[in-house]
């Protein structure tokens, strides 16, 4: 018996295994994993040194833990596969955005206990995030159980309202990949005036990782540290003020509010 298996090998699954192997509470003889991209499963296989399931059922037969680690437009038909061989002693973890676990739960015949949770790539670098709910026939240990793994990846929060995942996913699901949008803008700019290409990614990516680590380790708002570099006349609110007239804001709450109803979208099949 297996306490930990993988169906899905990829990035995010990768950085969970690495993680979970580094709290040093798990061996790589705990852990397997399962996948229909045969090139995919040798990666992680070798990456990890973990086992090799010869299928998705047999994986679920022999594991304590299930993470499932698919995209959300198969996973219908991975819960249809591993549905007869499920068991009230397993415990399935759902990383697939937008899958709720009411549609988990009837996919895998009704009774399973299911976490589902929300990561984000951070993780790939232990540096995540990760929002965690219970479905209805999970209990609080299962969702400690499930916090514990993410936990070697990153930060965990928990939440009662499952409505709210949608929202987390919009947020903190997708909201690296905005902030690196950020950067190309950054960067660009930097080069146009006349830095090389080396340097502006240097300065952009410290700059902002520094003020990643103002806003949390001051514990100030965004908008008060925003004021204390923001001189009357000066450079900052000058560029401040060309995103603001291009409705900066705004626009990245849009992107929010656009992945999030994705995600319900996705929920909805």
């Amino acid at each position: 018996m297996r306490k930990i298996g993988f169906v899905g090998a990829g990035n995010m699954a990768g950085a969970l295994a690495k993680g979970l192997l580094a709290t040093k509470r798990y061996r790589a003889r705990d852990l397997w994993a399962s996948d229909a991209e045969s090139r995919q499963l040798t990666r992680f296989v070798r990456a990890h040194g973990v086992g090799r399931a010869p299928d998705n059922g047999a994986l679920v037969e022999e594991s304590e833990i299930v993470v499932l680690a698919v995209k959300p437009q198969v996973m219908q038909a991975v819960l249809a596969e591993i549905r007869p061989h499920v068991t009230r002693r397993h415990l399935f973890v759902s990383i697939a955005a937008g899958i709720p676990t009411a549609r988990l739960e009837a996919g895998l015949g009704g009774r399973a206990r299911v976490v589902r949770a929300m990561p984000n790539t951070p993780a790939l670098v232990g540096t995540g995030i990760t929002v965690v709910v219970r479905g209805t026939h999970a209990t609080g240990a299962d969702e400690r159980r499930a916090a514990e793994l993410f936990g070697g990846v990153g930060e965990v929060v928990r939440v009662r309202d499952e409505t709210l995942m949608d929202a987390v996913t919009g947020l903190s699901g997708s909201g690296p990949a905005y902030v690196y949008r950020f950067a190309e803008g950054l960067i660009a700019g930097a080069m146009a005036e006349g830095l090389s290409e080396a340097v502006a990614r240097r300065l952009t990516y410290q700059t902002i990782r520094g003020a990643a680590v103002m806003l949390q380790e001051t514990g100030r708002p965004p908008e008060e540290l925003r004021a204390m570099v923001s001189s009357p006349g000066g450079t900052t609110l000058a560029g401040l003020g060309a995103l603001d007239a291009r409705g900066f804001v705004d626009v990245v709450a849009a992107a929010v509010t656009a992945a999030t109803r994705r995600g319900r979208e996705l929920g909805r099949g």
